[in-house]
């Protein structure tokens, strides 16, 4: 129903035009609606990160003047040798730091092309101490996407790992990359959730 939102979701949107200029953005109002405020004859709902605060006195992330809150609106862009590549992104909250990493790993240490990047299990580990006072006590939990060899999950059970599965927080990733040898632009869309790569 218009207004009422199922929930809180991240836009990610990645470009490049035939000059060169390459964006990575992503929208989050963090929580629903964001902070309810709308700026006046635009329809643009405010977002309400400054929730990602703590109100502890002395806390590194207390609220205050001139401070950012902690948050995981990471719009990221790939640079080798102080040369543009491409942008990219992750989103899904807390999943947005992890995915990114698992990205350029797939895409730098095991030679992925951009769309295998994104298409590769991922993981999610959840329930690590946060910026607002939750403490991690017990090593939290790593959440296993399908696909992965059990050797690796025997091998992570061994250390100790508490090992579950399921579905739907592996964040959505979206990405381009350029290919100086052929002068194309290769794009790559997330195989989870809505999204696709495409070109004019």
């Amino acid at each position: 129903m218009p207004g009422e939102p199922s929930g809180s979701h991240t836009v990610l949107l990645v470009t490049a035009d035939n000059d060169g200029q390459l964006v990575s953005f992503i929208q989050s109002n963090y929580d629903g609606f964001g902070s309810h405020i709308v700026v006046p004859n635009t329809g643009i709902a405010l977002q309400n990160r400054g929730a990602g605060f703590s109100l502890q006195s002395g806390h590194p992330n207390e609220l205050a003047a001139r401070k950012r809150p902690f948050h995981t609106i990471i719009p990221a862009f790939l640079t080798r040798d102080g040369e543009p590549i491409g942008p990219f992104g992750v989103t899904g909250a807390h999943m947005q730091p992890q995915g990114h990493v698992q990205i350029v790993v797939n895409l730098i240490d095991f030679g992925m092309n951009l769309q295998e990047a994104g298409d590769a299990p991922r993981i999610c580990h959840e329930g690590s101490s946060e910026p607002t006072d939750e403490k991690m006590t017990d090593g939290g939990i790593v959440y296993l996407e399908s696909g992965f060899d059990y050797g690796t999950v025997r091998k992570l059970l061994g250390k100790g790992h508490a090992i579950q599965y399921t579905n739907g927080i592996y964040g959505g990733y979206q990405a381009i990359m350029w290919d100086e040898k052929n002068k194309v632009y290769f794009g790559a869309s997330e195989s989870r959730k809505d999204g696709q790569a495409a070109g004019y």
